[in-house]
């Protein structure tokens, strides 16, 4: 897959990641990712250069073990705001803390001295990048006899797995209130529970264990993919949920409540259309959604694309042209994860140009940026 350099989905990769598991990688050793950055948010943003001020709302992934120089000079340059690894990423716990040390000392040289966000995924179960803990998936958390006590313990599991190799990010949990069994959500047991009450128990839980270990926790899937059927995935078509208003705001966007009085710190916007709420855009390019997410639930911290290469934004351009449509729309963090650096690149010059030529509103775009900004200069 990776090596071959064949395209792999987001969740395609999620899912091969745990491959590396049955590889019995070593225990962590902290001090070689212990590299930390000054609080301080460097350079204001108004004395950036129209790069460095795009490149604050963009996440990076590259292909193999090494990080490639065109990731490190983005770095120092001040052009990226983090990076997230996958399972092709990880050879084992001392080459990724390696890796981990080298990201953060080009950040070192860079003009925004907050910490960069290094993220991946590690939900637990099936969908893990590093071995260890969460070992249970989220449906077995929530088929135990302690639901609540299982979600913290796996929260304070990933939280510890992660900041153990430097890394202060996790894009997890998912709150997506699954309906059948073998749906979407429910075929890599993914989700908590068919309960909205219960997903918001062990999804708060969850959150706060793990923000408690110093790693940022993001709610996924907003504002739900529980109701999507087995063959309804977003990173390879198009997907169309015809869920009521009445029901997304009764069932699936329960658990989000939840986590953002539980303090989450990101917040994944799907890719599904949504027609009760916006009919024509996925929700992660739809004003009308994140505006359900800010103004209805009051969230006020980092909204994160899923992957912004994933094939449901087939009809909506090229990497440039949906980058500067989520963003227009309100989303912070950009994710391109398609392991190919020039993505991350063709999203900063997309959004620079957009900037420069008034197609983005610029205190607008800014705001985001500090909320970004806000959440590195915390996990430092």
């Amino acid at each position: 897959m990776g090596t071959a350099r064949q395209p792999l989905s987001r969740r395609g990769a999620l899912l091969a990641g745990t491959a590396a598991l049955a590889g019995g990688l070593g225990l962590a050793n902290n001090s070689a990712a212990a590299v930390r950055q000054p609080e301080s948010a460097g350079l204001p943003l108004a004395a950036l250069t129209p790069e460095q001020r795009a490149g604050q709302r963009v996440i990076y992934s590259y292909p193999g073990l090494t990080p490639p120089t065109a990731l490190l000079d983005a770095i120092r340059g001040g052009r990226a705001a983090g990076v997230i690894f996958f399972g092709e990423n990880i050879q084992n716990l001392t080459q990724i803390e390696g890796v981990v040390r080298q990201l953060n000392e080009a950040n070192a040289s860079s003009p925004v001295k907050s910490p960069l966000l290094l993220m991946t995924d590690q939900e637990g179960g099936m969908v893990r990048r590093l071995p260890g803990e969460p070992v249970m998936s989220a449906k077995d958390v929530g088929a135990s006899s302690d639901p609540a006590g299982q979600a913290t313990y796996t929260g304070t599991g990933a939280g510890w797995n992660l900041a153990g190799v430097g890394m202060n990010v996790n894009l997890a949990p998912v709150l997506d209130v699954y309906r059948t069994a073998g749906d979407f959500c429910d075929q890599y047991e993914r989700s908590y529970s068919k309960s909205a009450s219960a997903v918001s128990t062990c999804g708060s839980k969850f959150i706060t264990a793990q923000q408690n270990a110093g790693v940022a926790a993001t709610a996924k899937h907003f504002p739900g993919l529980g109701p999507a059927t087995s063959s309804q995935n977003t990173d390879l078509r198009a997907v169309t949920l015809t869920t009521s208003a009445t029901t997304l705001r009764s069932v699936d966007e329960v658990p989000y409540q939840a986590a953002i009085t539980a303090g989450v710190k990101l917040v994944m916007l799907s890719w599904a259309i949504y027609p009760a709420l916006d009919a024509s855009r996925p929700a992660g390019l739809s004003p009308t959604v994140v505006g359900e997410l800010r103004n209805r639930l009051g969230f006020k911290g980092v909204t994160i694309t899923d992957a912004l290469e994933a094939g449901a934004l087939s009809n909506f351009g090229t990497t440039s042209q949906r980058a500067v449509k989520a963003a227009a729309a309100g989303m912070d963090l950009l994710l391109c994860s398609a392991r190919d650096v020039s993505q991350g690149s063709s999203a900063v010059n997309a959004l620079r140009d957009a900037l420069a030529a008034g197609t983005l509103d610029g205190a607008a775009f800014d705001a985001g940026a500090q909320r970004v900004g806000a959440l590195r200069s915390s996990l430092a």
